[in-house]
Order: structure tokens, then C-alpha cells, then sequence
């Protein structure tokens, strides 16, 4: 079954597990239960084979099917060499964070040969999220799409698609992908760009000994398909095409938008975009690409992942047309296609956006380089927020919270940036040093966050998506050069802005978010490109309780993994 291993059980045991989810769940809702086994696979692209981690040997891995309201139980058992850990990512994990995976933040890792289960309840939402590895780079591999259905009955607010199909967008190393960042730690310098960008797992046919590993989807003519199209690449923001076909968005990061028409879209590791598609062009082969934007002068992997949106019945004989796709480093279309994004803000799915702040957070994003007498300038390139470039604990921050165990971390986390500067002038190339700790900040139980995050010239600017765990926020405004408290606010948008679980911060620039802090519990912030993530860009909430029986922390599962 596509949907991975769903565990199969004796008719007896099955009936018990249907009563118990009757009495402990609303009518519609069900129990959905997958059983993840990380295995090492062989797998070959671009003419070589390597291992690679994989779930259930599946590269991507299993789609979760679930609907608003279920119950999702995955057991994962580790079969690697790696420790493991999984992200439901963009699940708000209620009162739950023992689910939510990050390691080190949430729980320690599931090491060989150990399990672990991910138990959570699906909570008011419906669309694409996905999962991945939140542990070293090995989210290079394991990786798969969550596709939640809104309740039994509810429609969706735009046309019915005929069928749906999954999208993911990756990179691939031809080396192993550990080895290339132990390497580039070593050097203290960014590790070698992937070798291609896959789509599905696939490079496509623009690359070598990759006819085979081509991702092709059928179409019939007239009939509207909708795209589930999710960034799962460790360090590029990519566009995204189809060729001769229009897109409709209507939602992004599982939150429907207002729809608009769009010849590409831009999608930052991290995010999720879905659009409609309408097969009504010549019946033909047509290409699907995928490549970087990159708007600051630095290296990336530019090569084009290409698909095939194949009408039905047209021989595989047919060459199929390139789309379009903006240029590498087209700002002015990242901006505006940015500027289109709008909550759809119905009666069924308001835009519930705080418009008093109880806390005002600024957060600068910068590059730095500190000393590393092994490495090969006596520097290590690293990162920081406010100048703090964060500390990995050796236990979960989530335990240390619960536990009230001390010296693991600080809640002392800046509010704002030891001194003001220029933030996007010319680049800044001295003084570079950051501070390291495990510094936290605190946030009141239902207080409303307002957070601003800039970008430095700190060496260079640079476009960062930013995630955070546990939450959607408001993106209420965004701006290139330097964020001005007196002004800025006027033009934010309080009616109808996109809420995201991971937005861009542009290149030169800054974003502001604001959230609601009713979920109790200890939620990772990082940059969702892995190199930056390594480095250090990264920091987390401790969101207190609140004083209702239902507004604190629930006890953590028994199988927690030790550290």
C-alpha cells in the first residue's frame, strides 16, 4: 500500500483497538497507525550507487494519510547505524511536544536498533505538511509527505480535483552525505553542493543515467489535478514550474489562501504549496522543473530537476517542452509572488491575527567566523541570532523544562540585539565573533509574540527561512533593508495575512511574525537551510503553562528514548 506499512493485527486484537477508539474519540475521528522502519538502502542516480537511510526502504518515504480530527500513531524502530529522530513538520503537537522530534529539543534520539512512538492527535488541521529526520543532514533521505483530509463531509473552498499527486522537491549528494559535512566541519567551510535537485526521488532526464529515475504523472484532458508540492531540499529556496500550464494556489503550509494564478511559485526548504492544474493544453509530454533562487553571491547547486505531465495516451516518443522558470536570481519576482500570498480569512477559515503585542522580540540573522585552530584558515564559519550562536544540550530541552533539571540551559535569551547597527550596509567584515549558549527565551502562557527578524550584511545577506515548531504565525509584514519600528508597523497586514510554519526572511531584509503562545512546552526556532542549522542559527521558546486543567505540559510517554 502507498501508504506505508499499516500494521496488521489478528481480528481480536483489531476489534479491541476499534473499541478503544470509539470510546476515546469523537465520532468521525479514527486512529491511523504506521509502523516506520529506518533501514539502510542501496540506490542508484546520476550513475552512482551509494546506502542511503530510508523508511521502510522507500526514498522519498511513505505518504501519512489522515483526517482533521484523527489520531496518528507511528512506531519507528531504528535499524541504522545513525541515531534518529522525526519531525512531524508543521503539526502543532498540543500540549504534546514529546511528538514533535527534534533532537535534542524535544527527546533524546531512538538509537540502534530501538523504537520509539509518535503519538499525536491532528487538531483543526487540514492540507500538506510533511515529515522529516531532525537529526545531523540525514533529512537528505528520510523525508516523506503528510496529506491531512479535512473532517468526513467538509469540502474543500475551491473545485474538487479529479486526483492529487505529491510533489516533493530534494537535493542529492552522489557521496555520502554525512561524510561531505564531517568534511566541510573539519575545514570549518560550507561542506561540496548537492549533485542535483530530485523530484520524488528523481533528478529527471537532464541528467546522466536518469531516464529510469524520471518522475511522471498521467493526465487526462479537461480534468483539474491538485499538486501537493513540498521543499524537502537541505539548503535551496526553489522555483517551480510546469510547462504551458497555469497553476492555481489555494493554500500553503496546510492554511488555504485566497486563490490566485500563477506561471511559477517559489517554495523555501521547509514549505508546502498547493495548486491546481488544469489539463487543458494540446494533449502532449510537458516538463515539471525545479531549480534554485539564489539572490546573494553565493554557491548553490543550480542544476534543473525535471517531471513529465504526460496526457494520456501520447507515445513516450513525444520530447516534452522546458517551462519557463524565472531567472536564478530574480528578486523582483520573489518579492511579488510573496506579496500575493493572502489567508483566505473566510467565515469557516478565519485569520485569527493578534492585533495587541504583549511582547516585542528582535532578532538579528547573522553569518560569523570564529577561531578553530584545527581548521584550514584557523576560522570555522558559523552563525548566529543576536549574535548567540546556539549550543546543542546532551539531553532534550523538553525534559530539562519538565524535569526542572538545571545547567542545561538558560532562559535568558536577548529580546533584542546587544547593540544596533546598520544592519543591511555595506558588508561587514570585522569583528565577526559570536557568543555560544544554550539560551532560551521565555514567553507567558497565551501572551501574543510579536517577533521581527532581520537580516545582517554580517559577510554577506543571504535569504533565510526561518521555522518554528509547535505554531502557525502571522507573517504581517515583510521589507528590504532595515526593519524601522517607527514607520514599518503602518504597513502591516492585521486583515488577512498568510499564516505559515515556516517563512522567508529576504535577502537584505526582514520579516515580522506574530503568534499566539497557547501551546505549553519547549518549540526549536532554526533557519530550515541545514548548513545554517549547523551552524548555529537556530534558538527555542520555552512557552510556560497556563493555570487551566488543560493548558499544561501532558506527562511524557513511557517509551521516551534515554539519554
Amino acid at each position: 500500500m502507498a501508504m506505508g506499512k499499516i500494521l496488521s493485527s489478528g481480528p481480536i486484537l483489531l476489534f479491541l483497538l476499534y473499541l478503544v477508539a470509539l470510546v476515546s474519540l469523537p465520532a468521525d475521528a479514527a486512529v491511523k497507525r504506521y509502523q516506520f522502519d529506518v533501514q539502510v538502502k542501496n540506490v542508484s542516480r546520476l550513475c552512482h550507487a551509494k546506502p542511503i537511510v530510508t523508511v521502510n526502504g522507500m526514498f522519498p518515504g511513505p505518504t501519512i494519510y489522515a483526517r482533521d480530527g484523527d489520531r496518528v500513531v507511528i512506531n519507528v524502530t531504528n535499524y541504522a547505524q545513525y541515531n534518529m529522530s522525526i519531525h512531524w513538520h508543521g503539526l502543532k503537537q498540543l500540549r504534546n511536544g514529546w511528538a514533535d522530534g527534534p533532537a535534542y529539543i524535544t527527546q533524546c534520539p531512538i538509537q540502534n536498533g530501538h523504537s520509539y512512538t509518535y503519538d499525536f492527535n491532528v487538531t483543526g488541521q487540514r492540507g500538506t505538511l510533511w515529515w522529516h529526520a531532525h537529526i545531523f543532514w540525514l533529512r537528505a533521505t528520510v523525508y516523506g509527505a503528510i496529506a491531512i483530509m479535512p473532517k468526513q463531509g467538509t469540502p474543500f473552498p475551491f473545485p474538487q480535483p479529479y486526483r492529487e499527486t505529491n510533489i516533493v522537491l530534494g537535493e542529492w549528494w552522489n557521496n555520502d552525505v554525512e561524510e561531505v559535512v564531517k568534511q566541510g566541519n573539519k575545514l570549518g567551510l560550507p561542506p561540496n553542493t548537492s549533485d542535483a535537485h530530485t523530484i520524488n526521488g528523481k533528478p529527471g532526464p537532464l541528467f546522466p543515467c536518469s531516464e529510469k529515475h524520471t518522475f511522471a504523472m498521467e493526465v487526462e484532458q479537461g480534468k483539474t489535478y491538485l499538486l501537493r508540492i513540498i521543499n524537502a531540499a537541505l539548503n535551496d529556496e526553489l522555483f517551480f514550474a510546469v510547462a504551458g500550464h497555469n497553476m492555481t494556489l489555494v493554500e500553503i503550509d496546510a492554511v488555504y489562501t485566497k486563490p490566485f494564478t500563477t506561471q511559477a511559485i517559489l517554495i523555501a526548504p521547509g514549505q508546502t504549496t498547493n495548486v491546481l492544474v488544469q489539463a487543458n493544453q494540446a494533449p502532449g509530454r510537458y516538463f515539471m522543473a525545479a531549480r534554485p533562487f539564489m539572490d546573494a553571491p553565493l554557491t548553490v547547486d543550480n542544476k534543473t530537476a525535471t517531471a513529465i505531465l504526460q496526457y494520456k495516451g501520447i507515445p513516450n516518443t513525444i520530447l516534452p517542452i522546458l517551462p519557463k522558470l524565472p531567472l536564478p536570481n530574480d528578486t523582483a519576482f520573489a518579492l511579488s509572488y510573496s506579496a500575493k500570498l493572502r489567508s483566505l480569512n473566510s467565515p469557516l477559515y478565519p485569520a485569527n491575527v493578534p492585533l495587541k503585542v504583549d511582547r516585542r522580540l528582535f532578532y538579528t540573522i547573522g553569518l560569523g567566523i570564529n577561531p578553530c585552530p584545527t581548521c584550514l584558515n584557523g576560522t570555522r564559519l558559523t552563525a548566529s541570532l543576536n549574535n548567540i550562536t546556539f549550543v546543542m544540550p546532551h539531553i532534550g530541552l523538553l525534559q530539562a523544562h519538565y524535569f526542572n533539571i538545571k545547567g542545561v540551559y538558560t532562559a535568558d535569551f536577548p529580546d533584542r540585539p546587544p547593540q544596533p547597527f546598520n544592519y543591511t550596509g555595506a558588508p561587514l567584515t570585522a569583528n565577526l565573533g559570536t557568543t555560544s549558549g544554550t539560551r532560551l527565551s521565555k514567553i507567558a502562557f497565551n501572551s501574543t509574540v510579536e517577533l521581527v527578524l532581520q537580516d545582517t550584511n554580517l559577510l554577506t545577506v543571504e535569504s533565510h527561512p526561518f521555522h518554528l515548531h509547535g505554531y502557525n504565525f502571522f507573517v504581517v509584514g515583510t521589507g528590504i533593508g532595515n526593519f524601522d519600528p517607527a514607520k514599518d508597523p503602518a504597513k502591516f497586514n492585521l486583515v488577512d495575512p498568510p499564516e505559515r510554519n515556516t517563512v522567508g526572511v529576504p535577502t537584505g531584509g526582514w520579516t515580522a511574525i506574530r503568534f499566539q503562545a497557547d501551546n505549553p512546552g519547549v518549540w526549536f526556532m532554526h533557519c530550515h537551510l541545514e548548513l545554517h542549522t549547523g551552524w548555529g542559527l537556530k534558538t527555542a521558546f520555552v512557552v510556560e503553562n497556563g493555570k487551566g486543567p488543560d493548558q499544561s505540559i501532558l506527562p511524557p510517554p513511557k517509551d521516551l528514548p534515554p539519554c
